[in-house]
């Protein structure tokens, strides 16, 4: 019995133990694991396409001296984005190659531009990382194969991913055309594919592109009137502006950007408020093949996010519970003990007496002593030496029942 309670009081023990780390762990789970996960992973590589249809500026008929503008041509914009180095544990480097094509012309004539873009970014915030925290960071610009990329040094605003846990605030955001920082502004909750998402835009009133980046040749022309289809005479200059509505549809859980829509208009002109030769204008948002990848994306890492943070510590939390109050009620039972067993050569519990073998028989056994060798004779009790009588209930006469005494041999008859 003593060997069972100490087996039982080291169960308690264990049990308490184990309920305590159990929810203990379940404490940590969320705080933890979860501030592990909430960095945009490394591996990350999304291509997103937006298609529309708009009017543009024919390139090959203005080097022929003509500013052809042709309508309703479909226009796709592609973008591809890659991790490179340096990436680490709280950094990633994003390169974006972007594309605008028109689809009627085929090759390098329908290619409307392209633009590698790289940049360093913090993995939780989203935002770009400054060069004195960071001074291998990279933050620049690549708008031709021929030239060099130029270095940016005022990004200041999310791209192509928001940080955790959106909030329903104004973000800053880069315009990489327009090379600056702008407030996208919350607009409300919407739902896109059974998720719910947080709604942003902003508005970029007319930017001069030949300031904004002075290495395009393209940005300021000086043509003769008559190609650009305006009165005068001699070369005109004309400058390119540029004015988005962009509008970005946010998983707030993730920062996932589910769904993005551009109305560019891009033009050619002398004033910004006077547009005179339209070089692009188009609305352009997500194909549905983007935004359901984008929306797999989110759910992805919301399930992974709810896993850790919700359902692992609830069930954790659950195990420990019953594993601690298993581990005290079994100590309290074990503390109160167990039934005592009789001392050793103490009196036997009261009881019934042990019968003897059925049978006439009522002699009681010798018993051995083993400490002389002999046998020794119990003496009878009284109720050995009076028998019980029998009654004879069809004589009412009162008949003696014979006693054999055991130690005798039997006779044969």
């Amino acid at each position: 019995m003593a060997e069972r309670s100490s087996s039982g009081r080291k169960l308690a023990l264990v049990l308490v133990g184990l309920g305590t780390f159990l929810l203990a762990i379940a404490l940590l789970v969320p705080t933890y694991t979860v501030g592990k996960l909430k960095k945009t992973p490394l591996d990350l590589e999304v291509t997103t396409v937006a298609e529309g249809t708009g009017d543009i500026l024919n390139s090959k008929a203005l080097l022929s001296g003509k500013a052809q503008v042709d309508t309703n041509v479909p226009i796709v914009a592609q973008r591809f984005v890659t991790v490179e180095d340096p990436s680490d544990a709280d950094i990633m480097t994003l390169q974006a190659g972007q594309t605008v094509r028109r689809l009627d012309m085929q090759g390098d004539t329908g290619l409307v531009s392209a633009i590698v873009d790289r940049l360093t970014i913090d993995r939780v915030t989203s935002m770009p990382v400054s060069k004195e925290e960071y001074p291998n960071r990279v933050s620049t610009v690549q708008t031709s194969a021929t030239a060099p990329p130029t270095e940016i040094d005022n990004r200041d605003g999310l791209q192509y991913k928001f940080p955790f846990d959106v909030e329903q605030r104004n973000y800053p955001y880069y315009d990489l055309n327009a090379r600056e920082n702008y407030d996208v502004e919350y607009q409300g909750e919407e739902e896109i594919s059974g998720v719910d998402v947080y709604h942003f835009r902003h508005t970029v009133d007319p930017v001069d592109l030949s300031k904004a980046d002075p290495t395009n040749p393209s940005y300021k022309l000086s043509l003769p009137a008559s190609t650009w289809g305006v009165e005068g005479d001699g070369p005109i200059t004309m400058v390119r502006w540029y004015t988005n509505v962009r509008d970005l549809w946010v998983d707030p859980v993730t920062g996932v950007v589910i769904k993005g829509q551009e109305q560019q208009y891009q033009y050619y002109a002398r004033e910004a408020d006077k547009p005179e030769v339209t070089v692009l204008k188009v609305t352009l948002p997500f194909d549905q093949d983007t935004v359901e990848y984008q929306v797999g994306q989110a759910k992805d890492g919301q399930d992974t996010l709810s896993t850790f943070g919700r359902t692992v510590p609830i069930i954790l939390g659950i195990l420990g519970a019953l594993s601690l109050i298993a581990g005290i009620v079994l100590g309290l039972r074990g503390g109160k003990g167990g039934t005592p067993a009789a001392a050793a050569g103490g009196p036997a519990p009261a009881g019934p007496a042990a019968t003897t073998p059925s049978g006439p028989a009522h002699a009681a056994p010798a018993q051995r002593d083993w400490t002389t060798d002999d046998t020794q004779v119990i003496p009878r009790t009284e109720a050995e030496q009076n028998p019980p009588q029998q009654r004879d209930w069809t004589t009412d006469a009162t008949q003696e029942i014979p006693t054999t005494d055991l130690r005798k041999p039997p006779t044969d008859k």
